[in-house]
């Protein structure tokens, strides 16, 4: 395994280093960095150019720069061996500063973009593979091959009009007009009529009672101005996580696992009791506070599942696991609700709570709920303009990676043998079908920050998209070769997890030297 790890690495150095050579040259050919000064009428000109062609190395041809900066980007990779060294930009400013503070808004972008599109795209895929040639699966199809033919920036600035613009005029004054409600209520009735199998009978009830349902919480929520003012409240929160709890339980056991589904239950008891007593320590809450009372929640849930399990205490253990990390989720959620109200009042937001530019309010001071809601209110839309994206390719792959796995021979023999369906997909199907996603993940990794650069544009980011767009527009090879080398860091360290995932989802397969 370790001799196996350092010849990657090894080969994966030898490519950086050519691939950086190529980049290099090509930034450095592209134009003069001293243009702007030349053309300027200043009387301290010809002070300018001198200071910035040594402090970028401009009277070295660009062959022997490269290697005056790569003996500096060495000492980044390699501990030890010096103070790390990247350059500077045309305003003077080091590269290691710029990135310290690009690199934490990128990756707070692109990292929630990542978990929610490969979370939600392998389940769609999943789901639509079990369903194959149904409505559900051709309507999936549909949007999936529609959002994969979009452009990121006109996604970007769709959502920066209807997401933001238009979204925060109607929070202003939050009322639902009767017919958006029926609008809403007939696209609510029609899709879970299309989720939901089955007789056509079936599907009418199902589309009644959704439209039903939709319009009586939408008119409630307009009547209440509930967007104002809104919160989940111990019902909704115990409700949900009741059906946490049965979905829990279905995935990691079985219904018929009445220990796994009282432990699941349990959780959401708990959590219920939790909703009151820490009540009074919201008032100082602190991320670290939250990330502590999270593990807790966690650990409780292993506790209960083991407690409860008996014999066979592992898939318990699981379901609980997992009602207890949702039902702290809505928690949580449920305390970012009710500072909302405050949150959409401070005079440095003026009742427009929905950014469309930048990572922070200027000039905004509150404690971590306001701190709180102001990040997420500025990810929100790049986010969702990231996921879109992504979402179709991770769609499409795991529903034929899931369609190719239900095929295979173990698949028919567990079905003779007796098991179950849930047992099939979960524990034998499903596992194996992540099998070529572990590529496609790794590999959209890179892309995926690739394509902030774009959004980052578009929504004002200051991140690692700005630093290379600007050190191209300068033709400063610097900033460039900065974003360069933390990106294919990235790509290097995750192809060689996606290796070592192989062995650990497929016994067949082991990595050798």
């Amino acid at each position: 395994m370790l001799t196996y790890i350092t010849r990657r690495v090894l080969a994966s150095l030898l490519i950086l280093l050519g691939a950086s050579f190529i980049v290099y040259m090509l930034v450095a050919y592209s134009g003069d960095p001293l243009a702007e000064i030349k053309s300027s009428n200043s009387p301290s000109k010809e002070a300018r150019i001198a200071q910035r062609t040594e402090a970028l190395h401009l009277d070295v041809p660009p062959a022997l720069r490269y290697f005056i900066w790569l003996g500096g980007a060495v000492k980044c990779v390699v501990p030890f061996v010096g103070q790390c060294d990247l350059g500077v930009t045309l305003q003077n400013q080091p590269v290691t500063v710029a990135l310290s503070t690009a690199i934490p808004t990128t990756l707070q972008l692109v990292t929630t973009a990542a978990v929610l599109a490969i979370t939600i795209g392998i389940s769609i895929g999943i789901v639509t593979a079990l369903r194959q040639y149904s409505t559900l699966d051709y309507g999936v199809t549909f949007v999936t091959f529609l959002f994969f033919s979009l452009p990121i920036f006109w996604v970007a600035v769709l959502l920066k009009e209807f997401g933001a613009i238009k979204f925060n005029t109607f929070l202003y004054d939050p009322y639902i007009k009767n017919s958006t409600i029926l609008l809403i209520s007939l696209v609510m009735g029609l899709l879970w009529a299309v989720l939901l199998s089955g007789s056509w009978k079936r599907r009418g009830i199902t589309f009644v009672s959704a439209f039903a349902v939709t319009a009586g919480v939408l008119y409630f929520l307009s009547v209440t101005r509930w967007f104002s003012e809104p919160s989940l409240g111990i019902v909704v929160i115990l409700v949900t996580g009741v059906a946490i709890a049965f979905g829990s339980t279905v995935l990691f056991a079985g219904l018929r696992n009445r220990r796994a589904l009282y432990s699941s239950l349990i959780m959401v008891g708990l959590g219920g009791v939790a909703y009151y007593a820490l009540q009074p320590l919201w008032d100082r809450a602190t991320l670290w506070l939250v990330i502590g009372l999270g593990i807790l929640a966690i650990v409780a849930g292993w506790l209960v599942g083991r407690f409860m399990g008996g014999y066979d205490h592992q898939q318990s253990s699981r379901a609980a696991m997992l009602t207890s990390f949702g039902v702290s989720g809505l928690v949580l959620l449920d305390q970012f609700m009710k500072n909302w109200s405050r949150y959409a009042s401070d005079p440095h937001i003026r009742q427009r709570p929905i950014a469309t530019i930048g990572a922070e309010t200027p000039g905004l001071n509150g404690d971590f709920w306001l701190t709180g809601i102001d990040k997420y209110t500025h990810l929100v839309l790049p986010t969702i303009a990231l996921i879109l994206i992504s979402l179709a390719s991770y769609t499409r792959y795991s529903r034929a990676s899931m369609l190719e796995v239900m095929g295979q021979d173990y698949v028919r023999t567990g079905r003779a043998k007796g098991l179950s369906e849930r047992v099939v997909v979960t524990r034998h199907a499903f596992r194996n079908a992540l099998i070529p996603l572990a590529t496609i993940v790794a590999i959209d990794i890179g892309a995926l920050i690739g394509g902030a650069v774009i959004t980052e544009s578009v929504f004002s980011f200051k991140g690692m998209g700005v630093l290379f767009l600007n050190g191209v527009r300068d033709h400063s090879p610097n900033p460039v070769m900065g974003v360069f080398l933390v990106t294919g860091i990235t790509a290097v360290v995750f192809n060689l997890i996606a290796d070592l995932a192989y062995s650990a989802l497929d016994p067949r397969v082991r990595v050798k030297a």
